[in-house]
């Protein structure tokens, strides 16, 4: 499962996937419903393959705990986030038994389960481990160091 171009826009319902950067932001496509916009830069973003859950011993990143759902669900589609918030957390503790109960609040659960179920309706979720690959723009640039011969740098300095 690949979240790497995944986005969480503050103030906009779903999840984004994003399409081309600019110099002023960038174009987002909805997966709900396709629809492009126009993202500028000082609007809250988060991708989703930064965020993590806290459980008792570390933090889990997102795409773990996603790949626990699938694996739980063999693919298929989790429980509604609308559900009561015991129902949430007896099915979370399923799927990350050792969350930490304080700091994981049932706002962020459904927030997850929510998310779970877009992507798995877009074919995004799987209980596949991650295979982390280059992307276009997620690759680095690799600069070489270039050695200049003594008698060369002393005439480039005078």
């Amino acid at each position: 499962m690949n979240l790497e171009k995944i986005l969480s826009i503050s103030g906009k319902p779903g999840l984004y996937e994003l399409k081309v950067q600019m110099r002023s932001g960038f174009i987002a496509e909805s997966l709900i419903d396709g629809k492009k916009i126009t993202v500028v830069m000082k609007t809250n973003v988060s991708l989703l393959s930064e965020i993590s859950m806290y459980t008792l011993s570390e933090e889990k990143p997102l795409s773990e705990v996603m790949r626990n759902i699938a694996i739980k669900e063999d693919n298929g589609p989790a429980i509604s986030h609308k559900e009561d918030n015991h129902k949430l957390m007896a099915y979370f503790k399923e799927i990350l038994p050792d969350y930490d109960e304080e700091r994981v609040y049932a706002s962020d659960i459904k927030k997850v389960l929510n998310w779970y179920n877009l992507l798995q309706v877009k074919g995004l979720v799987s209980k596949e481990a991650a295979v982390v690959t280059p992307t276009e723009s997620v690759q680095e640039e690799i600069v070489e160091e270039v050695t200049i011969p003594a008698k060369k740098a002393k005439a480039i300095k005078e």
